[in-house]
């Protein structure tokens, strides 16, 4: 494994250290004391952006669990606060889930707004480091409660947009139906939830045909099925805790 110093190594390390039990101490006390204009130049390009985050993302949402198994176990407010507390250092900023997933990932945008409302108020850190634009295949990488998605991947720059590819595309045949009779498609949630990230409606279509999840020339109606909104958060798919949204 990689000890260097570089930001972008530091984050896949520390990801391929949570999914094989390894030691994550020092990769955490490195993440955390990150020079920000150092931290700025390795993530200059949006694909660096991508592999930072979500490798940050995924280490970090299974290392909360692990440092407090029963987090989970006290409902809606305590699964709200899993993912709302600022427990998460980088470059010298406490970071939440939430800031990492709404604030960075998705470009400064409201967790409830479906995809159209900003985050209020995004800090100096989060403007800085933010991808410029929302990549809406990021909710088919993230450790955040959605069923049938592949292996959680270590993500590098240089691989980040293929593998995003592979998790939509087994994502998508593992959860779209199509019914050519009644011209409906029977989708996740999520579609609805974050539709705003596709571009609306007419982007959902666009994204679905893409994959192949639907025919090129299909404009169907949308059954929106509800996901098993299961938080597999155990890189070996053995811890499941339900009801995380989003």
């Amino acid at each position: 494994m990689s000890t260097q110093l570089d930001p972008l190594s530091l984050s896949g390390d520390l990801l391929y250290a949570v999914k094989t039990e390894g030691d994550t101490d020092r990769l955490r006390d490195r993440l955390a004391t990150l020079d920000r204009d150092r931290l700025e130049r390795a993530v200059a390009t949006r694909e660096g952006k991508l592999a930072f985050w979500l490798n940050c993302y995924n280490a970090y949402a299974q290392l909360r669990l692990e440092e407090d198994p029963g987090l989970l176990e006290g409902g809606r407010l305590a699964r709200w606060k899993f993912v709302a507390r600022d427990r998460i250092p980088v470059a010298g900023a406490w970071l939440s889930l939430n800031d990492i997933e709404h604030g960075l990932l998705r470009s400064s945008k409201h967790p409830w707004g479906l995809g159209y409302l900003p985050r209020p108020f995004p800090s100096s850190f989060e403007r800085r480091f933010r991808l410029e634009e929302c990549d809406p295949r990021i909710h088919f990488a993230l450790t955040r409660g959605i069923e049938n998605r592949p292996p959680i991947t270590v993500y590098s720059p240089a691989d980040v947009d293929d593998d995003l590819d592979v998790d939509v595309e087994w994502f998508l045949e593992e959860t779209v139906e199509y019914d050519a009779d009644e011209n409906v498609a029977s989708v996740p949630k999520l579609f609805r939830w974050y539709r705003g990230d596709f571009g609306g409606k007419r982007g959902v279509v666009s994204f679905l045909r893409a994959y192949n999840a639907i025919p090129e020339d299909a404009r169907p109606a949308f059954e929106y099925e509800a996901a098993n909104r299961t938080l597999d958060v155990d890189l070996d798919g053995d811890v499941e805790v339900d009801g995380l949204r989003p």
